[in-house]
């Protein structure tokens, strides 16, 4: 288990006001440094939503990174994006990029570095340490800790001033794996951009051109398992699930991007054709209109084997009121309130997948309603991303009010 001690962190969730009066944040500057702002990852997305954040409160918001298609959304909003080569893990250009950073917290007058991934964190640890600004780290993910180097390599997430795991289940690893004391730790889960994934904002003509474009047949029960294509979301168990279902009357979508990996995809085309199930499964490479894709989608299915760290498939889902069946560990079981928004199977177990899928198959429509009302209750309450932001800007308040900078380890 990787609970975390009762003592640890998680900040109460509160509407965020910009002006707020004796908010460090509104005169901050902020610079985040992570690998590259190409995709929209859990990662990335969290560097522009922030971005932002820190813009709105009347902050200076400055992004480092290898550069990539998302960085037009931080100057759109803002902020500023500094290229430098921070994807490397070469040590030669990581301690390059130590003097390459110093030089900008210096020429900025950074107050705060906030790091996100461990490549750039390392040159960022010793660029804040030379200049004295204040070192936030955001733990994204487990990691791997199979030997003492790389939890070594690792533990740079550690060593902000504050630490902010994006749920209770890292924040449980990191004070378990790497000894952080719960005083130093700030739970603040991911957020679902409430504005995009709206119902009412979805309307009836994207959903039906997504339906075209995809070739949904009409009047089926569609269920969707979105993520990018790697063995460890368990499409193979998704799979093995809807076989045993022994169902011709729904649609099956596996929707995310294969990264190269053609070779799990084509596994995945091989299973499906052994179980029978062609006629059944799409496997959509890429949607640009999850928002669409999501309304489309009767039930929504996350089946990730290993723990996911948060897992956002479930609270936009929820946010959007569809039904959701995720696995039970990780991340998810933060997200999902059991029978209420949703279900929780044990990870791995294809027979469990099948008899919750065929639950809500069978469900009514008053239920339906009732579960889809609280669902969005759920996302809305807890997983806002404007509630992670003011969270956010909540401890880069706390880190600037402690008064003079500590000895970073």
């Amino acid at each position: 288990m990787n609970s975390p001690p009762d003592n640890i962190t998680t900040a109460a969730p509160r509407k965020p006001d910009a002006g707020e009066a004796g908010s460090a944040s509104r005169w901050a500057t902020v610079l985040q440094v992570l690998p590259a702002v190409g995709e929209a990852g859990g990662v990335e997305r969290g560097a522009v939503e922030i971005n932002g954040a820190i813009v709105g409160a009347g902050g200076r918001a400055l992004v480092a990174s290898a550069g990539g298609a998302l960085q037009h959304e931080i100057t759109r909003a803002g902020g500023e994006h500094v290229q430098l080569p921070l994807a490397s893990k070469n040590p030669l250009v990581m301690r390059a990029n130590v003097g390459h950073l110093t030089r900008l917290i210096r020429d900025h007058g950074v107050d705060i570095v906030h790091a996100r991934s461990r490549a750039p964190a390392w040159s960022a640890f010793y660029a804040a340490r030379a200049t004295g600004a204040r070192f936030v780290t955001t733990f994204h993910g487990t990691y791997g800790t199979q030997n003492w180097a790389k939890r070594t390599y690792n533990s740079v997430m550690t060593r902000g001033e504050k630490v902010i795991a994006i749920s209770r289940f890292i924040a449980g690893h990191i004070h378990r794996v790497y000894g952080v004391p719960a005083r130093q730790i700030r739970v603040i889960h991911r957020g679902v951009d409430l504005a995009r994934f709206d119902p009412a904002q979805v309307s009836t003509e994207r959903v039906v051109a997504l339906a075209a474009k995809c070739r949904f047949p009409d009047g089926v029960f569609t269920v969707m398992l979105p993520g990018r294509l790697t063995r460890w979301k368990g499409h193979r168990v998704f799979i093995e699930a809807v076989a045993l279902l022994a169902r011709r009357d729904i649609c099956c979508l596996i929707v995310g991007s294969d990264q190269g990996r053609e070779d799990y995809r084509g596994e995945l085309e091989a299973l499906i054709e052994k179980r029978g199930v062609g006629g059944v499964f799409r496997i959509i490479d890429h949607c640009n209109d999850m928002p669409a894709a999501y309304m489309l989608t009767d039930l929504v299915v996350s089946a990730s084997t290993d723990p996911e760290a948060f897992g956002r498939v479930v609270p936009e889902a929820q946010a959007l009121g569809r039904p959701v069946i995720a696995p039970d560990h990780g991340g998810t079981r933060e997200t999902l309130i059991p029978d209420v928004t949703g279900w929780l199977t044990p990870p791995g177990d294809a027979e469990a997948l099948a008899g919750a899928i065929d639950r809500v198959l069978n469900m009514d429509d008053a239920t339906r309603r009732r579960l889809a009302e609280r669902a969005i209750a759920n996302a809305r309450e807890n997983f806002s991303k404007d509630v992670m932001c003011a969270k956010t800007l909540d401890v880069y308040d706390e880190v600037l009010d402690q008064g003079p900078r500590p000895d970073h380890r």
